[in-house]
C-alpha cells in the first residue's frame, strides 16, 4: 500500500514540475513579445494522512507531535507578474507605452478588452487601432476642439482631413507716432461743377430726383437717367478705395448719391474733427458765385493720410462720360481744401469665422498736444464690410508725456459679414498697447504685428503628450486638441484573465475597471514613439528551468524506485 502511494506521490511531482516547465517555456518563448507579462507557478502540498494525532505533555511525559505522511504536491496558483517592462523608443508616433499603472482600452465586436501593448496604427479612416484591428478608446473633442471627458469613443486623428479656421478676436499694432509732428488742421474739400434743376431757374436740392439734376452750364439735359450704373473708386491717402457701384432708379435722390459717396470713401462723420477743420461728409452747398446753382461737395477726414483724390477716372458710368467732375474748393463755411497734419496709415488682415481674410485700414492722426502728452485720432475702414459704408469705427489714443499709452477709446470694431455664410458681425479688438508716441526724426510708423485669427487649414501633424492628450498642428499655424487616450486601472490587475494576443478581460477578482486619463487617479504616463518590452528575466527563467527539470527528474526517480521495490516484492513472494 505504501509503495503504491509513493508511485502516485512521484506522479504528482511529475505533474507540478511539468506545469512549471510549461510556464517557463511560455515565458521564454515570449521574451521578445511586446508588453508580455511573465508568470510563475506556486506549488502546495496535496494533503496528508495522519497516522497519529500526537499527545500533550504531562508531568512525567514530554508529549509527542502528530505523525503525518504527505501524498504529493499540486499547483497552488499560476501568478502573473504585472510589473512594467523596459521602455524602448521606436520613433513611430502611434506607438504608445505606459510608464506606471494602467491599461489601454480596446473595443471590438468581441467586447471591451484591456492591453499594455501600444503598437497602434491609424487605419484608412484615421482611427487609432490595435494590431488586431480593435479600436483604441479615449475622449473626443467638440466642434471647438474642447475635450469631452467621460464619454469614451473610438479615437480619431484626422491627419489631412480635419479642417479648421478661426475668427479674429484681437489685432495688435506696434510702432511709434511722432509726438513732434504737425497737428492736424485741415481736410480735403472737393467740389463738382455747379448744379441746377433741369431747365435752370433753381439750384439743385438734396431732395431732388437725380433725373431732375443738370449742370448749370447745360441745364436742358439731365445728368442722370434711370438704369445708369456708376462706379466710384477714389484715393484715400495713398491707397485706392474699394470700387463701389450705384444704380440710378426712378426714386434716387441727390441725398442718396451723397450717402453713396460718403460711405464708399469710408468717411467717418461721427469722430470729432480738429478745431477749424471742415466737417467731414458729402453735402450740397450753395454756389458762392451763382444763387441758382449748388455744388456737390465731398469733405474727407483730417490728416494727410485721409486726403481724398477724385480724378477724372474716379467716377465712371456704363453709358458714357461721367456726369460729375471734382476739383479742389471750399465747403459751405468757406474752408478751403487743406489736408495737413501728422498721420500714418496701415492695413491689417483679420479673418472671419470661415477663414476669409478681411482687410482693415487704420489711419491715425495727431489731434492735440500738451505738457500732459499727445492725443491721436484713429479711423478704421474695411472694404470687406457688407453693411453701409466702409467705416467700421473710430477712436482716440491718449499718450502720457513719456510716450506711453494711457488709454484708448473705440478699440472694439465690427465688420458686417451678412450674406457671406460667416458669423456676422465679425467683432474684434484693435490692440494699440504696444504703440508709443515719442519725438522722432522719422515719420510715424505703425504696423500690424499679430492677430489671433486664421485662414482655412488642415491637420498636418500631431503629437501625444504624457497625459495622453493628442495635439494637432494645422497648416494654418493653429494647434488644437483632437483627443485624449484613456486608461483603465484595476484594484487587482493580477486578477485579469489573459485572453491571449496581449489582451485581458475582467474577472470576479480583478475588480471593475476604473476609467481615467493618464497621470490621474494613480495611473501612469504615456510615452509616445515607444513600446513596453516583455518583463521576462531570461537569467531567472533559465535558473527556474534547471530547478524544474531537476524536480521532474527527482519525481521520476521516486516512481522508478517504487517500481523496482514492487517488482522485488512480487519476486520474493513467488
Amino acid at each position: 500500500m505504501a509503495l503504491t502511494s509513493a508511485l502516485f506521490t512521484g506522479l504528482s511531482g511529475l505533474d507540478v514540475n511539468q506545469t512549471r516547465l510549461n510556464v517557463i517555456g511560455n515565458n521564454i518563448a515570449n521574451v521578445n513579445t511586446t508588453a508580455f507579462k511573465s508568470s510563475r507557478v506556486l506549488f502546495t502540498p496535496q494533503f496528508y494522512v495522519t497516522d497519529s494525532g500526537g499527545a500533550p505533555p504531562t508531568s512525567d511525559f514530554g508529549g509527542t507531535n502528530p505523525t503525518q505522511r504527505g501524498l504529493g504536491a499540486t499547483v497552488g496558483s499560476i501568478e502573473k507578474d504585472m510589473t512594467g517592462g523596459s521602455i524602448e523608443p521606436t520613433g513611430k508616433l502611434t506607438d504608445l507605452a505606459i510608464e506606471g499603472a494602467g491599461f489601454f482600452i480596446a473595443k471590438s465586436a468581441a467586447g471591451t478588452k484591456f492591453t499594455r501593448d501600444g503598437s497602434f496604427t491609424l487605419n484608412s479612416s484615421n482611427q487609432l487601432v490595435t494590431a488586431a484591428g480593435s479600436f483604441v478608446q479615449g475622449n473626443g473633442v467638440d466642434k471647438n476642439f474642447n475635450l469631452v471627458p467621460g464619454q469614451l469613443q473610438n479615437l480619431t486623428i484626422p491627419v489631412g482631413t480635419a479642417i479648421s479656421a478661426e475668427a479674429s478676436q484681437n489685432v495688435t499694432f506696434q510702432g511709434n507716432l511722432d509726438a513732434n509732428g504737425t497737428l492736424a488742421a485741415g481736410a480735403s474739400v472737393l467740389n463738382t461743377q455747379p448744379l441746377t434743376a433741369v431747365g435752370g431757374g433753381a439750384a439743385a436740392q438734396t431732395t431732388d430726383l437725380l433725373t431732375n439734376v443738370a449742370a448749370t452750364a447745360a441745364p436742358a439735359t439731365a445728368l442722370f437717367s434711370v438704369g445708369q450704373t456708376f462706379t466710384l473708386q477714389g484715393k484715400v491717402g495713398t491707397r485706392d478705395s474699394a470700387a463701389a457701384n450705384f444704380t440710378v432708379t426712378a426714386t434716387s435722390t441727390v441725398q442718396d448719391l451723397m450717402s453713396f459717396f460718403q460711405n464708399s470713401l469710408g468717411i467717418n462723420t461721427t469722430a470729432p474733427s480738429p478745431a477749424g477743420a471742415p466737417a467731414p461728409g458729402a453735402s450740397l452747398i450753395a454756389d458762392p458765385t451763382d444763387p441758382l446753382s449748388s455744388l456737390f461737395t465731398v469733405t474727407g477726414n483730417a490728416g494727410n493720410d485721409n486726403a481724398l483724390t477724385l480724378s477724372a477716372g474716379s467716377f465712371t458710368t456704363n453709358t458714357g462720360a461721367a456726369p460729375l467732375s471734382f476739383a479742389k474748393g471750399t465747403d459751405g463755411a468757406g474752408i478751403a481744401n487743406n489736408p495737413s497734419g501728422e498721420s500714418v496709415e496701415t492695413t491689417a488682415i483679420a479673418y472671419d469665422s470661415l477663414g476669409t481674410p478681411i482687410s482693415v485700414n487704420v489711419t491715425t492722426v495727431l489731434q492735440s498736444r500738451s505738457t500732459a502728452g499727445t492725443v491721436w485720432q484713429f479711423y478704421a475702414n474695411s472694404p470687406d464690410n457688407k453693411g453701409i459704408g466702409q467705416s467700421i469705427g473710430a477712436g482716440t489714443l491718449s499718450f502720457d508725456n513719456n510716450g506711453k499709452l494711457l488709454s484708448s477709446t473705440g478699440n472694439g470694431v465690427s465688420v458686417d459679414r451678412t450674406g457671406t455664410g460667416a458669423k456676422s458681425p465679425l467683432a474684434f479688438n484693435l490692440d494699440f498697447s504696444h504703440m508709443s508716441s515719442l519725438s522722432d526724426t522719422h515719420p510715424s510708423q505703425m504696423v500690424m504685428t499679430k492677430q489671433d485669427g486664421s485662414p482655412i487649414g488642415t491637420l498636418g501633424s500631431y503629437s501625444i503628450g504624457t497625459d495622453g492628450v493628442i495635439t494637432g498642428s494645422f497648416t494654418n499655424g493653429l494647434t488644437r486638441t483632437v483627443g485624449q487616450v484613456a486608461i483603465a486601472t484595476f484594484d487587482n490587475p493580477g486578477g485579469l484573465v489573459d485572453d491571449g494576443a496581449n489582451m485581458y478581460s475582467t474577472s470576479a477578482d480583478s475588480g471593475v475597471p476604473i476609467i481615467t486619463t493618464p497621470l490621474s487617479q494613480g495611473s501612469g504616463s504615456i510615452r509616445s514613439g515607444a513600446l513596453e518590452l516583455s518583463n521576462v528575466d531570461l537569467s531567472k527563467e533559465f535558473t527556474n528551468l534547471i530547478v524544474a527539470s531537476t524536480g521532474f527528474s527527482a519525481a521520476s526517480r521516486v516512481i522508478q524506485t517504487s517500481d523496482r521495490l514492487l517488482s522485488d516484492l512480487l519476486h520474493s513472494q513467488g
